[in-house]
């Protein structure tokens, strides 16, 4: 994370670990693009992807994890802090 973070990178990943590190360590980034889907072969996810990548592209940079899924794309700024 904090070589994404340093080079300005984002984080794709279909593994919820990468989104339940942001929040606990309240880090502002870096940005996040999480795929949950049971199909995530390029063929079937690839276009979704690569839309939500462009469409996203200042909220990945203010610090953010996009999540898409069956639903669409839901953004959460970073940090994530405590609900209440």
């Amino acid at each position: 994370m904090a070589f994404a973070r340093n080079e300005g990178l984002i984080v794709f990943t279909h593994d919820l670990d990468f989104s339940a590190l942001l929040a606990t360590s309240q880090a502002g980034g870096p940005g996040v693009l999480q795929l949950r889907a049971r199909d995530v072969l390029p063929a079937a996810c690839g276009p979704d992807v690569v839309r939500v990548a462009r469409e996203k592209v200042a909220d990945f940079a203010a610090g953010a994890i996009v999540t898409i899924d069956k639903y669409g794309a839901r953004v959460r700024t970073l940090p994530i802090g405590p609900r209440g």
